[in-house]
């Protein structure tokens, strides 16, 4: 599988990081891991913010928002960071 291929199926909820994290272990892909670092922060941060009444569904919705534009950058091959907090993301995640 090609990195395009392994960042686009991290975007298909857990299941798919999952499975994108495992096939990058062994053959690292520097898009793919771009795209796992993305996708586990925002995962984290939806987790969090989900027991925040009103606050949280609203900041989900803007969470959908950033996977949508996050997607649309995989599709497209191109490292693209989510607005705001991709930045951290990637700094906090580097290990991956």
């Amino acid at each position: 599988m090609d990195g395009k291929t392994k960042a686009i199926v991290a975007h298909i909820y857990w299941i798919g990081w999952v499975i994108a994290l495992i096939l990058n272990s062994s053959d690292k892909d520097e898009l793919t891991s771009f795209y796992i670092r993305q996708l586990l922060g925002l995962f984290l941060l939806s987790l969090v913010l989900m027991f925040i009444p009103i606050i949280g569904w609203l900041a989900n919705i803007v969470i959908f928002v950033f996977w949508i534009i996050s997607l649309i950058g995989a599709i497209n091959g191109e490292q693209k960071l989510v607005p705001v907090v991709g930045k951290l993301f990637q700094d906090w995640f580097k290990g991956l």
